[in-house]
């Protein structure tokens, strides 16, 4: 039986734990800060993505990872496997996907899936298709159903603060100043069919308020899948992840809730305290 090896890039922001337990690998996004430059994941962090802003008042850059490196790091896959499946950060926010097909088409025997996702809505891809190669599917097959999977795949979150947006050139600094006088945290909600995001519910009230609404929106008379869901967030305390674990059994109903950070390269445009629930419906 020939072995598929799944593979996807570090936005999938999945725990090294579920990483190791899937037999899953990843090749990392860069992050400069200032002249220096990082992989996502490996050599920098949120949290130093945050000091950095708090000390210059400048976000970092991230960038895609390009032809020659996802060339590279094909080719060193398939000296283990014989096809690779590769889910892609969102072609809608990342040049990412571009550029691994283009490697993929000279390496040969790999499959680049377009997640039209970010952080672990790009995960639950990643775990579905690691599932499907364990029980002995092929690389097309799995590539095929993942993309149908798609549709399916719930990503949102909500913002604690429109600062780093607002820095990014993502929103205006009308929208950022209206946010704050009204003590505004938007939803930002991935559409499954185009990999765009737009703002969804704007809440108000203290983040724990905030924080069980939201979820409760997201999940209450929703037909989901109930093995597993995410609680990703780019830092919040103990407390507030293990509350939002609780909020999401609740209202989801899930066998089992995965609690992990978002790496550097998410946290850079989301800025801190932002926090999602992503899960799968049922087709």
């Amino acid at each position: 039986m020939s072995k598929v090896i799944i593979s996807a890039d570090s936005t999938c922001d999945l725990s090294p734990e579920l990483v190791e337990r899937y037999g899953v690998h990843v090749i990392s996004l860069h992050v400069r800060l200032g002249d220096n430059s990082y992989l996502d994941g490996v050599d920098v962090k949120a949290e130093d993505i945050y000091a950095y802003y708090d000390e210059n008042k400048a976000l970092p850059t991230t960038a895609a990872i390009n032809i020659d490196e996802y060339t590279e790091y094909f080719k060193g896959l398939l000296e283990d496997g014989d096809s690779v499946v590769h889910i892609c950060t969102g072609s809608a926010i990342s040049s990412c996907c571009q550029n691994a097909r283009i490697a993929a088409e000279d390496v040969g025997n790999v499959y680049v899936v377009d997640s039209l996702s970010l952080s672990t809505g790009i995960g639950l891809l990643v775990l579905a298709a690691a599932e499907k190669a364990q029980a002995g599917m092929s690389a097309s097959q799995i590539a095929a159903e993942v993309e149908a999977l798609r549709a399916h795949d719930h990503a949102s979150f909500f913002l604690d603060t429109l600062e780093y947006l607002y820095k990014g050139g993502r929103c205006s600094a009308l929208a950022m100043f209206g946010a704050n006088v009204l003590k505004l945290r938007p939803s930002i909600l991935v559409d499954n069919q185009t990999g765009a995001m737009g703002v969804g519910k704007k809440y108000r009230g203290t983040y724990e308020r905030v924080m069980e609404e939201y979820i409760r929106d997201e999940l209450s008379g929703k037909d989901v899948v109930t093995d597993y869901a995410f609680i990703t967030h780019s830092g919040v305390s103990p407390e507030r992840e293990a509350m939002a674990v609780e909020f999401a059994k609740k209202y989801g109903k899930f066998k089992e809730v995965y609690a992990t950070h978002a790496g550097s390269t998410i946290s850079s445009h989301c800025g801190p305290n932002c926090l999602g629930v992503l899960y799968f419906t049922k087709p």
